[in-house]
C-alpha cells in the first residue's frame, strides 16, 4: 500500500475567509474571470464580436485538432478498461466504493450533461434533419436516422471518454498516490515536487477558468430554455431580462445547495433529477408513437455503431460546409472545457472503483441513456415532422429554446401537455442547480489543492462569479456567444490534458500487470514517490 508524505499546500492564504486557498491560482483565476465580467458589463457587443472573430480565425485548426484529440482519448480510455491495468483500484487495494451504484450513476449523469442534453435532445436532431453533410435528402426517414445518429455521436462515447479519462487520472493520483485531488497532481511523474510551484498554479488556473466558461455556457442555455418553458406555461415574457432573473434565482439555489455539502445537497438533487428525467422520458415513450420509437432507437444504435469510425475521423476535407464548426467543434470544445469540472466531480465520488468498472460505467451507462433519451424525445419530434402535423422544425428555426415545448404541445392533450411541461421546467431548474453547485464545489476544491470540504465563503464568491459571467455572455450575444466562448476556453486546457495523459501513462508503467482479483493489485517501487510499498507493508505488519 502506497504511503506518501502529507500533501503540501504552499502559497495559501493563512487566515481570513479565503484561508487555505492557493494565493497565486486564486488571484489569477479570479482576475481573469473578473476581467471578462467587467468587459461584458461595459461593452457586451465588443466581447461578443471578439469571441466570434477568434472562433472564426481558429476554426480550421480546431476542426482537425479537436477531432483527432477526442478520438485518441476514446482509444486510451478503452485501453484502460480492457488492458493490463483494468483491475487497478482507484484507491487502496482493499477499499470499497463510497457510494452505491444507483447514487453513483445518478450523480455521474446529473453533473455531466443534464441541462445540455435536455436542451439539445430535440433541437439538434431537428436541425440535422433539415440538412447535414451525411444526408443527401433532407426531410426523409433516412435523414431522421442520420440526424439521431449525429446527435448521439455528440453525446455518446467520445464526450464521456474525456470525462472518464480526467476522472480516472485525478482519482488515481489522489486516492492511490496520496496527492491532492486537483489537476496538477497528474503532472507529478513529469515534474515531481514542482507541481506545488508556479507550474502547478498555472495548470490549476487553466482548469478553473475552463470550468467557469463551461458551466456558464450550460447555465446560459438552461436559463434560455427555462424562460421558454415559463413563457409557454404562464405567459412570462421570453426576453434576456427574464433570463437574467432566472440566472440570479437559480444560482442562489445552487449556492445554498453546495454549502450543504456533497452528500446532502448534490447527492439528493442528483437522485431527484434522475427520477424526474425518467418520468419525462416515459411520457414521450408512452404518449408518443411508442412502437415506432422503439424501432427508431434500435436502428439509431445500429447506425451509430456502423458509422462510429467514420464520424470519429471526419474533418470535412472535401466540402466547404460550416456544419462541423457549428456542431462537432463546438461540442468537443464544450466537453473539454467541462473536463476539470466533471472529471474532478466524478473522481470525488468514485473512490474505490477499479479502472474497469469505472471506465465502462462512465462510458456506457450515460451513452445508453443518451441513446434512449435522444431516441425518445428527438425521435418523437422527428416522427411528427415525417408523419404528423409538423411545425417543430419551423419553431426550431425561429428559436431553438422552443423545441422541447413545441414537441410536448404536439403530442399530448392540453391538460397532459401542461403536466409534462411543468415536469420539464422543474427538471431544467434542478439540472441547472446540480450543474452549478457541482461546479462551485470543484472550483473551490481545485483552489484548496484537493480539500474535501472547502471553505464556505469561496463557494459563495465563485457561485456569484459563475452567475455573473453567465449573465454577461448571455446578454452580450445569446447562444452564439456562449458557444464561441466555450470553444475557445477548451483550447488551452486541452494542452494541459495532453500533458496529464503523458504523466498518467508514465505512472501506470510502475503498476504490475493486473491479476484477476483486483484486491491483489499492489504498487511496486514508485518512480514518482520512491517508496517500496511491499516493504513498507511488511514493516508495518511487523
Amino acid at each position: 500500500m502506497i504511503e506518501t508524505s502529507p500533501v503540501r499546500r504552499p502559497h495559501v492564504f493563512p487566515k481570513g475567509p479565503f484561508r487555505g486557498l492557493n494565493t497565486r491560482a486564486t488571484t489569477a483565476a479570479t482576475g481573469l474571470v473578473g476581467l471578462w465580467v467587467m468587459l461584458g458589463t461595459w461593452r457586451p457587443d465588443l466581447v461578443a464580436e471578439a469571441l466570434s472573430d477568434v472562433r472564426s480565425a481558429t476554426g480550421p485548426t480546431l476542426g482537425w485538432y479537436y477531432v483527432l484529440l477526442v478520438t485518441v482519448i476514446l482509444v486510451i480510455v478503452l485501453w484502460l478498461g480492457l488492458g493490463r491495468y483494468r483491475n487497478v483500484r482507484l484507491g487502496k487495494d482493499n477499499e470499497r466504493p463510497e457510494f452505491g451504484m444507483v447514487s453513483w450513476i445518478a450523480m455521474l449523469f446529473a453533473a455531466g450533461t443534464g441541462v445540455g442534453l435536455l436542451f439539445w435532445s430535440i433541437a439538434e436532431p431537428i436541425s440535422h434533419f433539415q440538412g447535414n453533410p451525411f444526408s443527401g435528402k433532407p426531410g426523409t426517414a433516412e435523414a431522421a436516422v442520420d440526424a439521431a445518429r449525429l446527435t448521439l455521436f455528440h453525446w455518446g462515447l467520445h464526450g464521456w471518454s474525456i470525462f472518464a479519462l480526467m476522472g480516472a487520472m485525478l482519482a488515481y493520483f489522489s486516492y492511490r498516490g496520496n496527492l491532492p485531488l486537483t489537476t496538477r497532481s497528474a503532472l507529478y511523474p513529469l515534474i515531481g515536487e514542482r507541481i506545488y510551484g508556479w507550474r502547478g498554479d498555472l495548470v490549476d488556473t487553466f482548469a478553473v477558468v475552463s470550468t467557469v466558461f463551461g458551466i456558464a455556457t450550460t447555465l446560459g442555455l438552461g436559463a434560455a430554455q427555462m424562460n421558454a418553458g415559463l413563457h409557454w406555461l404562464i405567459g412570462i415574457d421570453n426576453s434576456v431580462g427574464r433570463q437574467l432573473t432566472i440566472i440570479l434565482f437559480v444560482t442562489s439555489l445552487a449556492i445554498f445547495s453546495v454549502v450543504s455539502g456533497v452528500r446532502r445537497g448534490v447527492r439528493w438533487l442528483s437522485i431527484g433529477n434522475m427520477w424526474l428525467g425518467v418520468g419525462l422520458l416515459m411520457f414521450f415513450l408512452i404518449v408518443g408513437p411508442t412502437s415506432w420509437l422503439l424501432r427508431f432507437i434500435i436502428q439509431t444504435a445500429g447506425s451509430y455503431g456502423q458509422h462510429l469510425i467514420e464520424m470519429s475521423f471526419w474533418t470535412n476535407v472535401t466540402g466547404t460546409s460550416g456544419w462541423q464548426q457549428s456542431w462537432t467543434v463546438f461540442y468537443w470544445g464544450w466537453w473539454l472545457s467541462w473536463t476539470p469540472f466533471v472529471g474532478m466531480f466524478i473522481a470525488r465520488i468514485s473512490r474505490g472503483r477499479t479502472l474497469r468498472e469505472f471506465v465502462f460505467a462512465v462510458l456506457l451507462v450515460p451513452t445508453l441513456f443518451s441513446l434512449i433519451w435522444i431516441g425518445g424525445l428527438g425521435g418523437t419530434a422527428l416522427h411528427y415532422e415525417l408523419y404528423g402535423l409538423g411545425g417543430i422544425a419551423d419553431a426550431v428555426t425561429r428559436d431553438v429554446t422552443l423545441a422541447l415545448y413545441e414537441t410536448i404541445d404536439v403530442i399530448a392533450t392540453p391538460g397532459l401537455s401542461t403536466v409534462a411541461a411543468i415536469i420539464a421546467t422543474v427538471l431544467i431548474a434542478t439540472f441547472f442547480v446540480t450543474s452549478a453547485d457541482s461546479g462551485i464545489l470543484v472550483i473551490t476544491t481545485i483552489l484548496t489543492l484537493g480539500e474535501s470540504d472547502p471553505p464556505v465563503t469561496p463557494r459563495i464568491v465563485w457561485g456569484v462569479g459563475i452567475g455573473a459571467l453567465t449573465a454577461v455572455l448571455l446578454a452580450g450575444g445569446g447562444v452564439t456567444t456562449l458557444q464561441s466562448a466555450v470553444v475557445i476556453a477548451g483550447l488551452p486546457f486541452s494542452l494541459v490534458v495532453l500533458a496529464m495523459v503523458i504523466g498518467f501513462l508514465k505512472a501506470l508503467r510502475s503498476e504490475p500487470q493486473a491479476p484477476r482479483d483486483p484486491e491483489k493489485t499492489r504498487l511496486p517501487i514508485e518512480p514518482w514517490t520512491g517508496i517500496d510499498t511491499k516493504q513498507e507493508g511488511e514493516h508495518n505488519a511487523g
